[in-house]
């Protein structure tokens, strides 16, 4: 593309990502869909771009955006909601990980023939969910905010679950050996570490809020200051995208802390976001969120037809495995449609983009195969969970699927189908009652 090209295309697909913003929120079609659909169009299909075109700004866009998309989702979540959401978060994130890696791992060991070890590594990539995917989806879906918070946590620490691992059977396979307490150390070290310096640094932050606002065209220091924070968590070897998502956490909830220490500060003044700063955050996460799928269409290849179909296959029995770990994972009271829609939030995205390579680079044997399915995986769960989202709603023969192994020997809990936020004003008040009214009753 020519530079006047390029920018007419930009102003353009700014138009259109808020029309199809305005879609999702009428028809519930996900607007990521139809983004990654315009990067599959302008990339493999016609070659306009092609991702070499980014050079080394690939990786820096990719890694900004996550960033952002943690830190600003983390202003959502409230200390409460994650105290009640903590024991299903756990659970739902390990087990869909160690799950989804032992099954991925034998279908490769089994029936493609890879060695054991680059098989799980397979299964270690493909064990997460995308934070970059679920995140917006979620802030889009009426969803019980214990369910909201459960999926914006899980694709969080599930990164991370899939970074460690895959490092450590990369490192198992050339040393002949897998050692489990380095593998559990790691992982909470990393988890542990990370969320101690997201809290402290906001705590900081948060006293040098207001002296910061009195800086003329100051708005951007609070991203600044993340991607700061970001890059030490990352080069100290903990997880950044903890502590990006613990900064946004920690400022979200500043009155909750309690320790007289705090307390000290709070004379001098702590403060948050208000709500223009959170409104200016929600503006870049459209706008890179907007940009970061139409690259990954782009980014999506298609000379590997067997590595497409097969990756088709596994995406599905990703997807069929979600639903008893869902069913069996979390116990608080939410209501079957909220578990459903739970059941189909299992996308792949940056992480597994990233890690997708390393096999190859290190040498391993079948590392052509692990990179071309995870891509295949990739593009395939991010299609399967868009177009699940609209079709629970509109096909009651999938939800009545759904429903009936979730609901099989659990209490039932009826609320509110999750509709658009903006839609809620169309339906009946007694559909609009919330799970504790109707407990109540």
């Amino acid at each position: 593309m020519e530079a006047a090209q390029l920018v007419i295309f930009i102003g353009l697909l700014i138009f259109v990502s808020h029309l199809f913003a305005g879609i999702f929120e009428k028809k519930g079609i996900p607007d990521v869909l139809m983004l990654m659909i315009i990067g599959i169009i302008i990339g493999p299909i016609f070659n306009l771009v092609t991702p070499e075109s980014f050079g080394i700004v690939t990786g820096m866009f990719t890694t900004i955006t996550l960033v952002f998309i943690l830190f600003q989702g983390g202003l959502d979540l409230r200390f409460e909601t994650m105290r009640s959401a903590l024991r299903g978060m756990s659970l739902l994130t390990s087990i869909n990980f160690l799950a989804t890696t032992a099954v991925v791992g034998l279908i490769a060991w089994l029936l493609l023939g890879l060695e054991p070890i680059p098989s799980f590594i397979l299964g270690a990539i493909l064990g997460g969910t995308s934070s970059a995917v679920v995140i917006p989806l979620v802030k889009q879906l009426k969803l019980q905010e214990r369910a909201s918070t459960i999926l914006v946590l899980e694709s969080a620490l599930s990164d991370v679950l899939c970074i460690v691992f895959v490092l450590a059977l990369i490192q198992a396979y050339d040393s002949d050996g897998i050692r489990v307490g380095s593998i559990v150390g790691s992982i909470i070290s990393s988890f542990t570490l990370a969320a101690l310096l997201g809290i402290a640094s906001a705590l900081l932050w948060s006293v040098l809020l207001a002296k910061i606002r009195t800086i003329k065209n100051s708005m951007f220091t609070t991203p600044a200051y993340v991607f700061v924070i970001y890059g030490i968590a990352e080069e100290l070897g903990f997880s950044g995208a903890i502590a990006a998502l613990a900064f946004g956490v920690t400022l979200a909830n500043i009155d909750s802390f309690r320790f007289k220490a705090i307390q000290r500060l709070v004379k001098r003044g702590m403060n948050t976001f208000n709500d223009s700063e959170k409104l200016f955050f929600s503006e870049i996460v459209f706008l890179l969120k907007t940009f970061f799928f139409v690259f990954i269409g782009i980014s999506i290849q298609f000379t590997n037809g067997w590595a497409l179909l097969f990756g088709f296959f596994i995406t599905v029995v990703i997807y069929l495995l979600r639903i008893p770990v869902v069913k069996f994972s979390i116990y608080e009271p939410l209501p079957t449609i909220d578990l459903t829609i739970m059941s189909t939030m299992v996308p792949k995205g940056l992480a597994a983009a990233v890690l997708a390579s390393l096999p190859l680079q290190a040498g391993l044997p079948g590392g052509d195969m692990i990179r071309d399915l995870t891509y295949a995986v990739i593009l395939t769960s991010i299609v399967l969970t868009s177009i699940l989202i609209p079709v629970l709603g509109k096909v009651p023969s999938v939800s009545a699927f759904y429903g009936a192994i979730i609901r099989k020997g659990r209490k039932v809990y009826r609320a509110a189908p999750p509709v658009i936020a903006d839609a809620q004003e169309n339906l009946p008040a007694e559909v609009e009652q919330s799970t504790e009214e109707k407990l109540e009753e």
